[in-house]
């Protein structure tokens, strides 16, 4: 049984790996299940017997991509920022950076939002970013805030990160463009901190 077990799962290892490639370098729209099931070295059937559809291969590929980026650490430099608001700005354009290198662009943010739809993309974004981001403003902004005043904020920002992403993701030069989306983020911040 734990033969067949670690075959199954070294069978979805193989395809999603695969569909990952062949997403991130050619689309979605052009990836078929037939190219998934060639390069992953597996029959058709093989496909169907663990996905219902290659949106679902989709959906699960973009769901491990979200995770890899939420996992992986901060820079020490940033986290030595002694500013809350800096290094939030800071996570932020780390986080776009990560998000403008080409395959990751391509399945996260031109793909992402219409194969999986708008609904499922941000509830897959905030799985992995609300709560940190929830976190960081009311560890920089929670004395000025209620709770509830604190829970939209976390929205609107949550919102300003993946419009600001979109928007660089088809930028001539993405990364200036990611600067200047952060620094305006940096600077809606320092509102509420100087409000109250």
């Amino acid at each position: 049984m734990t033969r067949q077990v670690d075959r199954s799962s070294a069978t979805i290892g193989a395809i999603q790996a695969s569909a990952r490639k062949l997403f991130a370098a050619q689309g979605f729209e052009a990836t078929s299940m037939d190219d998934i099931a060639a390069q992953a070295g597996v029959a058709k059937g093989a496909i169907y017997h663990h996905f219902a559809s290659k949106e679902e291969i989709f959906t699960q590929v973009l769901e491990s991509l979200q995770a890899e980026i939420a996992a992986a650490p901060m820079p020490s430099a940033a986290l030595r920022i002694p500013d809350i608001l800096d290094r939030i700005a800071a996570g932020v354009l780390r986080y776009l950076d990560v998000a403008m290198q080409p395959g990751i662009k391509r399945i996260l943010l031109l793909d992402g939002p219409v194969v999986v739809g708008w609904g499922k993309w941000r509830e897959i974004d905030d799985r992995y970013f609300g709560a940190s981001t929830k976190a960081a403003l009311a560890h920089a902004l929670g004395k000025h805030l209620s709770a509830r005043e604190l829970d939209a904020m976390a929205h609107l920002v949550m919102g300003a990160v993946m419009e600001a992403a979109l928007v660089c993701a088809k930028a001539d030069d993405p990364a200036r463009s990611a600067r200047d989306h952060v620094a305006a983020l940096r600077s809606m911040l320092e509102g509420p901190r100087c409000s109250k």
